[in-house]
């Protein structure tokens, strides 16, 4: 098989560049042999995977955290949304500030190139972002774990803007001091939000995600009952909340016991619009811990758009 290595070396604060001898070995002797390719600046991941894919290369070996692996999906499809190579397959090796999705699909722990002796291909769905970014060109973005807007996009860029000593408290530590920044001074938002033709309210809310894979912020399990092949979001809804109501449910919602709470909704489907209400033009929306733009947006799954390359049987020992 002929694959090839993306990797982001200023990943989790330079540890992909200080270890990579490391790194490559592990990558090499457990998933297979591979030519090494470095990212230099932001979007490069994106253009690097296209390329590659083109060139014939049938397995894409991905070294970063959850922001590298969204850029890579986003090399995967062409303008039309149909993959460049709909047989190729991708693996994620994370290294990063977060590794949120990694998590969802059984890699993680300190011994990653022993887990992927036992990885396997699965199809699994990618969602599809449609909306404006930041000045209101049209925006059109893909994710695999989690998209979401309201208060964890200002969140988001608190953690992207936080320096190279704050990254390297760790991914956890690194979201846990930004979502508290973040919520000190965010005010909740009014929307409109529908799912499929079942469900539509106008809501005030703090947080609304959009759930194909189950962590977000840093371990936070916010969709403890996502699945990646299920053809379906888990849209859940964070009400109304203050940073007390998030102190208060803080335990419950890294263990996944919050959705009976109050405060709490959530409901599935396949398409997902949301609108803000009244003068509300900033509500910034997230995907996988960037942040291409703002209200309004449209989700679409895209179901079993991708080949993905991991150890599932850990997957399913998480759940």
């Amino acid at each position: 098989m002929k694959r090839v290595i993306i990797a982001n070396p200023n990943a989790g604060s330079g540890k992909v560049k200080r270890h990579w001898d490391k790194i490559s070995r592990d990558i090499q002797s457990s998933v297979g042999t591979a030519e090494g390719r470095f990212t230099t600046q932001p979007g490069d991941a994106t253009r690097m995977v296209k390329e590659a894919i083109l060139q014939g290369f049938e397995q894409v070996v991905v070294v970063g955290g959850d922001g590298s692996v969204n850029e890579a999906i986003n090399g995967w499809f062409d303008e039309e949304g149909k993959a460049h190579n709909a047989e190729a397959s991708m693996v994620i090796y994370p290294h990063g500030t977060g590794g949120d999705f990694a998590r969802s699909i059984g890699v993680t722990g300190s011994n990653l190139s022993a887990l992927f002796l036992e990885a396997s291909d699965k199809q699994i769905d990618v969602g599809l972002v449609s909306g404006v970014d930041h000045s209101g060109q049209p925006l059109r973005h893909y994710f695999l774990n989690i998209s979401s807007f309201g208060s964890s996009g200002v969140i988001s860029n608190n953690v992207n803007q936080m320096t190279r000593a704050g990254k390297f408290l760790g991914g956890k530590a690194a979201y846990a001091l930004g979502t508290v920044k973040g919520l000190v001074s965010y005010r909740n938002k009014r929307v409109r939000l529908r799912v499929d033709d079942t469900y539509e309210e106008e809501l005030v809310v703090n947080t609304v995600a959009v759930a194909n894979g189950r962590y977000f912020g840093g371990s936070m399990k916010v969709a403890p009952v996502a699945y990646v092949d299920d053809g379906l979001f888990d849209v859940v809804v964070m009400g109304d909340m203050s940073l007390l109501d998030f102190i208060k449910h803080n335990g419950k919602l890294y263990r996944g016991e919050h959705l009976d709470s109050p405060g709490f909704s959530m409901v599935r489907g396949k398409k997902v619009v949301a609108t803000p209400v009244g003068h509300n033009d900033d509500v910034l929306i997230e995907t996988d811990g960037e942040t291409p733009g703002r209200l309004p947006v449209t989700y679409e799954i895209l179901p079993k758009a991708l080949k993905l390359f991991a150890p599932w049987g850990r997957a399913e020992a998480i759940e």
